[in-house]
């Protein structure tokens, strides 16, 4: 199990964030972070508020979300839009 503890608050922020979006899967926050699906779920359910986690757990289970690979259309294979800016600090590769 994962101490979230040892995330800085900036961290802890940006995997919020990338768990929130509905486009970045959760294989993007296991390669920037080393956080599995299960321990993104128990960062969200420790870091937001309750109702947040809710909405968020039916969104991501519901289809809309492409959190899985699996449920992505093979034709996207970037964790990012072409059109987001650039975020600093990102371990991804800036192209």
């Amino acid at each position: 199990m994962t101490d979230t503890k040892q995330f800085t608050e900036r961290e802890l922020d940006r995997i919020i964030e990338m768990a929130w979006e509905d486009r970045t899967p959760f294989e993007a926050i296991l390669f920037q972070f080393g956080l599995p699906e299960k321990e993104v779920i128990k960062v969200m359910r420790a870091n937001i508020k309750e109702s947040s986690f809710k909405r968020w757990r039916k969104r991501v289970n519901s289809g809309v979300s492409k959190k899985h690979l699996n449920k992505r259309s093979a034709e996207i294979t970037r964790f990012k839009c072409s059109r987001q800016r650039a975020i600093s600090g990102n371990k991804i590769s800036k192209r």
